[in-house]
């Protein structure tokens, strides 16, 4: 490989993780227009489906379960809730913060499927919800 070559394809791959490192950004803090005027964070998900269900995994770690909210209406899943900043309030000097705090609004538009909450548990700081497909009438 030539130098010219080694050189454009490092370049190239310096773009493609610059590109990345963006689209995160956005992914985690967002301006939400809702009644809430603070900065909005969303968790990243995973969403599974097969005949009769829907599986959604959403990465929450430091949210206190019972602190979520979920609601599902026209087709969209709303996950609500807020992971608190640890050491708020006491004399710690922050030298890194990259682990989003605060509130936080996930909107997770469905297929037209009627669904029905079947499960919702707590595993390894994910949210896991089984949606089970209603029958068709």
């Amino acid at each position: 490989m030539s130098a010219r070559s080694a050189t454009g394809w490092m370049w190239s791959q310096a773009c493609e993780v610059l590109d990345q490192a963006d689209r995160m950004h956005r992914q985690f803090f967002r301006l939400a227009a809702s009644a809430r005027t603070r900065a909005v964070w969303e968790p990243p998900v995973d969403i599974f489906e097969d005949e009769r269900e829907v599986v959604i995994i959403i990465a929450l770690p430091g949210v206190a379960p019972p602190s979520v909210e979920i609601s599902l209406a026209s087709g969209v899943l709303i996950v609500r809730a807020e992971r608190r900043m640890p050491f708020a309030g006491t004399r710690c000097a922050v030298q890194r913060l990259e682990i989003p705090y605060g509130y936080f609004e996930r909107r997770i538009p469905l297929s037209n499927l009627r669904l029905e909450t079947a499960a919702r548990e707590f595993n390894d700081g994910c949210l896991i919800l089984r949606l089970r497909k209603a029958e068709q009438t």
